[in-house]
């Protein structure tokens, strides 16, 4: 029976053995920092799919802007001027084909009948076109542009007036036939640049004519 005691001695007490117990099992989380994020819990802020939605594009006005009625009709006639002073080139087609080229000039001989009645009717016209309409700030450059190409036309094709009187090819021999052939040419390309211009015009686009266009562009 003494030896009860003796083993009640050697025991710790109660209290502090239980706190002992407790402070070894105390849970690992109790010792790390606060807040951690979960393991697989993203921590990047993804907005939501609202604002991921791309915007939708405002509807577009399509603007169509015809040129004007006055402006085409002013552009096309511009290109009668050199037309009426070229075709004294075609003389000699007109010749060998009367045919052909007599009914396709008939609708404009009226025109061309008034023309040539005026006095200085080609240096009137030159004139009218480059004070009148070129000069003009007050008309569209779609208007000023095609009066600058047709007086260009006009002037390039005294070039080969020019050239014809100071050569002097004669009526007969290579120089004669050579030079028909240059008339024949230049009649050719100033017809193909007459109706190309003049459909061009009346529809409201711009006519770029070769060699002409961009000394014409350079004026502006």
């Amino acid at each position: 029976m003494a030896s009860i005691p003796l083993l009640r001695l050697s025991l710790p007490p109660q209290k502090a053995l239980t706190t002992k117990t407790h402070h070894h099992h105390r849970p690992i989380s109790a010792h790390l920092p606060s807040p951690i994020p979960h393991p697989l819990k993203s921590t990047l802020h993804i907005p939501s799919l609202h604002h991921l939605q791309r915007p939708r594009p405002s509807p577009i006005s399509a603007s169509y802007n015809p040129t004007p009625v006055t402006d085409r009709l002013i552009s096309a006639a511009a290109y009668f001027l050199p037309f009426f002073n070229g075709l004294q080139y075609g003389r000699f087609l007109l010749a060998q084909y009367p045919r052909i080229l007599g009914p396709a000039l008939e609708p404009i001989l009226p025109l061309l009948s008034l023309y040539r009645s005026l006095p200085y009717a080609s240096f009137v016209a030159f004139f009218a076109l480059y004070l009148g309409v070129v000069r003009n700030p007050s008309l569209s450059r779609y208007v000023r542009f095609n009066a600058m190409q047709a007086l260009v036309l006009d002037v390039l094709l005294v070039v080969p007036l020019l050239v014809q009187r100071i050569l002097d090819p004669g009526r007969a021999g290579v120089g004669f036939k050579l030079m028909v052939m240059g008339h024949n040419a230049i009649f050719v390309f100033l017809v193909m640049c007459f109706v190309y211009s003049l459909v061009y015009s009346i529809l409201g686009k711009t006519p770029y004519l070769p060699f002409v266009a961009d000394a014409a562009g350079r004026q502006f």
